[in-house]
């Protein structure tokens, strides 16, 4: 399971643990949607600390796939300039 969806689904299970208490034991003549700000409010400070992993290996994957992307970037200009490989211009002059 990728570290993003990992993210996604503990953010929505904690949300979920917070919203459920704060419907049924905030009081009554409390309106709902004000019941799950509360408690969007406090599930954000909870994953804040408690998924801190994960959002580091979030980034960490996000890094490694953007310099990936990069490196296809300047392979692929490479080879539209007839080159053999990146940088091999730069070597000539």
């Amino acid at each position: 399971m990728s570290p993003g969806l990992k993210y996604a689904l503990a953010r929505l299970g904690i949300f979920v643990a917070c919203a459920i208490p704060a419907l049924f034991l905030l009081p009554r003549g409390m309106n709902p949607l004000l019941k799950l700000m509360i408690a969007l409010v406090v599930s954000a400070a909870i994953s804040f600390w408690a998924l801190r992993g994960l959002r580091d290996e979030v980034a960490k994957r996000m890094a490694e796939n953007a310099q990936r992307k990069i490196e296809e970037r300047n392979r692929l200009r490479a080879a539209l300039a007839g080159e053999d490989e990146p940088g091999e211009q730069d070597r000539r002059d």
